[in-house]
């Protein structure tokens, strides 16, 4: 009987990495390189130059001025890279 309750809480354990993993993956969006960024309202901001470790997208924006734009406000709308930030207040982010 110490068998297969030993045997069981391996079998839960060993299966607690995964569950964990899914909930850290399910709110990250894939962004890519070239990727065009939208804002709130649906307006085009700009192309993604490239990406953060932390997945945040880094456009050139305003005749060459780098522009990172935070992981968290990203989200994908109908198919597209959508941020929560208006153009307005990703223009003026340093």
């Amino acid at each position: 009987m110490k068998k297969i309750v030993f045997a069981i809480l391996i079998a839960a354990c060993a299966t607690l990495p995964v569950a964990v993993q899914a909930a850290d993956t399910a709110g990250t969006v894939n962004v890519r390189v070239s990727q065009a960024l939208f804002d709130a309202n649906g307006k085009r901001v700009g192309n993604v130059y490239r990406v953060t470790a932390d997945g945040s997208p880094q456009l050139i924006i305003d005749e060459g001025r780098l522009v990172t734009v935070p992981a968290a406000t990203l989200s994908e709308v109908d198919g597209k890279l959508t941020t929560k930030l208006s153009k307005k207040e990703i223009t003026a982010r340093r």
